[in-house]
């Protein structure tokens, strides 16, 4: 059997966020499936086999080595040699003890039918995913978890947009607790978005969080009308990343995308919003 292809490297400065968007449902051949499971350390293999729906044990090995094909894109290790930690709140993170791996990232969201993977170097960043077509929350979820202001927000919503306007906070707040590393030790009521234009996302950060909404980018879409994802970025020297996306099949193929967004704390008046698209 032919070993797993690695795509050829990519350069990514600190000014540089790569998304990667992977449809997982696309992959069907069972000799595909058996390639990146050989990728997997003897640990995620059991792992993998110990979910009970056919989907999740799907969803968690395709993540699983498209992390590990990806990364391997930005240092020179084998994508069978990576090695992960996690932080003290869980967060995934790079062992590897190597000079090309220093300051490199990653951040990870995944969803019925996608996976996010989020590569960057020398600032902290997260990324959430979310099928608004599977999933249709109450809300009561959102008075447990949002902030008041976010939840009288929501209620003055038309009931046809609430499902989204939920959404629309809900990675949001996500993709902040994630880029924080500090999971659900940050309650989701002690911050708050708000939208002043229809394209635009501001952050207010109660001050028992330490932190400040200067610090951080914002930015939202919607790959397609199924998901709507979220991305945050610490900002360096005042400074937004650029944000790179691509569609990646493991061991198919890759398409550059041009990322139209929604929302963004980066707000430009007259900026169209339009969907994703591959770039011509």
């Amino acid at each position: 059997m032919d070993e797993p292809m690695v795509p050829a490297g990519v350069e990514t400065g600190k000014r540089d966020i790569d998304i990667w968007l992977i449809y997982y449902d696309e992959i069907v051949d069972e000799d595909q499936l058996v390639m990146l499971r050989a990728l997997l350390n003897a640990e995620e293999v059991d792992k993998e086999g110990r979910f009970f729906f056919a989907d999740d044990r799907k969803r968690y090995l395709v993540t699983r080595a498209a992390v590990r094909m990806l990364l391997s894109r930005y240092a020179p290790v084998a994508p069978e040699c990576w090695e992960f930690s996690r932080n003290a709140y869980g967060r995934p993170e790079i062992a590897n003890a190597v000079d090309e791996v220093r300051g490199l990232s990653f951040n990870i969201s995944h969803t019925r039918g996608l996976i996010a993977l989020a590569v960057g170097r020398g600032r902290e960043f997260g990324v959430d995913v979310e099928n608004v077509a599977v999933r249709s929350p109450s809300i009561g979820i959102a008075e447990r978890f949002f902030s008041p202001t976010e939840v009288a927000e929501l209620s003055c919503v038309p009931t046809e947009r609430q499902l989204d306007r939920f959404f629309e906070y809900w990675t949001f707040k996500e993709s902040y607790i994630k880029a924080r590393g500090m999971g659900l030790s940050l309650p989701l009521d002690r911050f708050s978005f708000d939208f002043p234009h229809h394209d635009a996302v501001r952050i207010s950060i109660q001050p028992d969080l330490d932190d400040h909404a200067g610090r951080w980018s914002f930015w939202q879409c919607r790959p397609t009308v199924d998901y709507v994802m979220a991305i945050c970025a610490e900002r360096n020297a005042g400074a937004s990343p650029t944000i790179s996306m691509r569609k990646f099949t493991p061991l198919a193929s890759e398409v550059q995308l041009v990322p139209e967004f929604l929302k963004t704390s980066d707000f430009h008046p007259g900026r169209a919003a339009q969907a994703f698209s591959p770039e011509t």
